[in-house]
């Protein structure tokens, strides 16, 4: 229950970010995932039973601290690009992008909440009350998460996004072969994650990228 709040924005972000992937690959000539009805914000497509409800709950469980997720890959074929490797690390890239501009987004609107907290308590309701709280932590939540997404996701390890940009700039041979990890990857991020010394740096990373998201909250609210 602790985390109920996050549930809302951490499903929009994962839609968003694969829905990312769909549309580049699409401007960059691949329109498997527009034919196969994937770039829609409607979450039902998107679920991915491992990703998206699993993995959450074992990061949780076992990491701690991580509350990481995914939706379902949208497809996609690189043999329809009209540059192979630019353009896989245009379609790989926007992904974690698009959650570094949401966690900016979730910022703007946790100021427009504080600016405006007066309104909503001139309502002298409960439920207003307890509204406001809960949509102010879901964004401020918002923030952190989609910092953890984006970075968590350029870890250059299969299958995060990182792992095909820096597939994309290693000679074919090693591309293919390094490719191979797959799925398996994951969990070897997520030990990792119980590495102290990874995990301080990750979260180095993280609280890195939030301080001007903080600083921003701190003078124009």
């Amino acid at each position: 229950m602790e985390f109920l709040y996050l549930i809302p924005i951490l499903l929009f972000s994962v839609v968003v970010h694969e829905v990312m992937h769909g549309y580049i690959a699409l401007r960059c000539g691949d329109p498997t995932a527009k034919y196969a009805g994937r770039l829609t914000l409607n979450p039902i497509p998107h679920i991915d039973l491992i990703g998206s409800i699993l993995v959450p709950l074992f990061s949780i469980l076992v990491a701690g601290r991580v509350f990481i997720a995914w939706a379902k890959p949208v497809p996609i074929n690189p043999l329809n690009f009209r540059n192979f490797k630019r353009d896989s690390i245009l379609v790989s890239g926007v992904g974690p992008l698009s959650n570094l501009l949401l966690s900016l987004c979730c910022t703007f609107v946790v100021i427009v909440l504080l600016r405006f907290e007066g309104f909503f308590e001139s309502f002298n309701s409960e439920t207003v009350r307890l509204a406001y709280e809960f949509i102010l932590k879901m964004f401020y939540g918002g923030i952190y998460l989609n910092i953890v997404l984006g970075v968590f996701n350029l870890i250059p390890i299969p299958p995060l996004d990182g792992s095909h940009i820096f597939a994309s700039i290693l000679p074919d041979r090693l591309s293919e072969s390094y490719r191979q990890i797959g799925f398996f990857g994951i969990f070897i991020v997520i030990f990792l994650m119980r590495v102290p010394a990874f995990s301080d740096i990750f979260f180095s990373i993280v609280r890195s990228i939030a301080k001007p998201m903080e600083l921003l909250i701190q003078v124009l609210a």
